[in-house]
């Protein structure tokens, strides 16, 4: 069965946007363009089961109903309500609605979220004395309402839940890093599966299973129990199946993705993370703290997100980055370290002298991603080397 061209928008993180535009574009996106944290694109109905299931860096995947100019609620209402909105949805079904506004003419999201309900609601009822309801859990459609200044768009929500709750987490530390934003720094990092992977503070493990997923080429999210288009009423069962039990494009993977934590609690999170994603045959996780650490003969890829500070002392800090420093310019020559933290001052207190460097957001903090080139002896002569090569 053929399907028409869908226009559709993935949203993402600030600094993933050009990241999510490749993964579109490999799926086979037609018209993709780069957004504020989002890509908008066109493509048919199995393009958005492909898009929800296989991309890394996307937080959810929306369908625009409508794009309109609004100064007020009361036009968003006029322009919700002018939706055929029974060509979506039946009266028996459930809605949820959800905001996100950028605009200094909308100052309350909640109330321009009452005014879309109103319009759904008065729609209906004006043609059939019925409607259907709200329903904040699981509810069988969610739709988004985008605004920027006056410019706003109402769209079915393909993801239901954010695409970042993959369905593998079985527990998780404090403060676990997002795994949009884990499978984004690892595209930013360049792994590709051709070395051993190590993240020395692994946490609940997140980096390890996104590197894992990654390198074997497994969607992120297999794992997960349900997306929101399945209860849309053009849900095709037999496609998406298609597509989900396909695993041509999965590929092996030969060398060793490896994790430390110094927190006993972190490493038993880590170990049932990984169980729960099936990748145990995959991924090592130690007990050890830094000074422990194994040294690495041959050249791996080092990415990790050590604490920012919250709940240490600044002294204590200081000493956990200068000691980080330390361990991985004398027990991983020869590898390629990224560190990430919002304390630049911690970052500055490792000694090593950064070859690139990466502004991003975690949750709501502004951190600095680093890369690391850990080599013996001066820096100048391996500048050198480097070139002369």
């Amino acid at each position: 069965m053929e399907y028409k061209e869908l226009p559709l928008l993935a949203k993402t993180f600030k600094g993933l946007e050009n990241i999510l535009a490749k993964e579109l574009i490999a799926l086979g996106a037609n018209n993709v363009q780069t957004e504020r944290r989002a890509v908008s694109f066109t493509g048919d109905l199995a393009l958005m089961y492909k898009a929800n299931l296989c991309c890394r860096t996307a937080v959810r995947i929306l369908m625009p109903l409508k794009s309109f100019k609004a100064a007020n609620a009361d036009e968003v209402y006029n322009s919700a309500k002018s939706i055929a909105w029974d060509e979506i949805m039946n009266i028996k079904q459930t809605f949820i609605i959800d905001t996100t506004i950028f605009s200094e003419e909308f100052r309350h999201s909640q109330f321009v979220a009452y005014r879309v309900k109103d319009a759904i609601a008065d729609y209906f009822n004006e043609k059939y004395d019925k409607r259907p309801s709200v329903r904040l859990t699981n509810p069988d459609f969610y739709i988004n309402v985008h605004i920027s200044h006056t410019n706003c768009t109402i769209s079915l929500d393909s993801s239901g839940e954010s695409l970042h709750k993959r369905g593998y987490r079985a527990s998780q530390t404090e403060a676990p890093i997002s795994e949009t934003l884990a499978a984004g720094m690892l595209d930013m990092a360049g792994w590709n599966g051709q070395c051993d992977f190590i993240d020395p503070m692994c946490g609940s493990g997140t980096f390890l299973i996104e590197a894992a997923l990654k390198a074997l080429n497994i969607p992120p999210c297999i794992y997960r129990q349900a997306f929101a288009f399945e209860k849309w009423n053009n849900y095709d069962k037999d496609l998406f199946d298609t597509i989900y039990n396909d695993d041509s494009m999965e590929r092996p993977f030969n060398f060793k993705i490896k994790g430390y934590d110094s927190s006993p609690r972190a490493v038993k999170t880590a170990e049932e993370n990984i169980k729960s994603a099936g990748l145990s045959k995959y991924i090592t996780v130690e007990q050890r703290s830094i000074a422990d650490w194994e040294p690495q003969t041959e050249p791996a890829l080092i990415v990790t997100n050590p604490p920012y500070g919250e709940r240490l002392l600044n002294a204590d800090l200081y000493g956990l980055y200068r000691q980080l420093g330390e361990t991985l310019k004398h027990k991983f020559t020869g590898s390629t370290a990224w560190v990430i933290s919002s304390h630049v001052e911690c970052l500055q207190n490792m000694g090593l002298r950064p070859s690139e460097k990466i502004k991003l957001l975690n949750g709501a903090l502004e951190c600095e991603f680093w890369k690391l080139e850990l080599f013996a002896g001066k820096r100048n002569d391996f500048i050198r080397k480097k070139y002369k090569n």
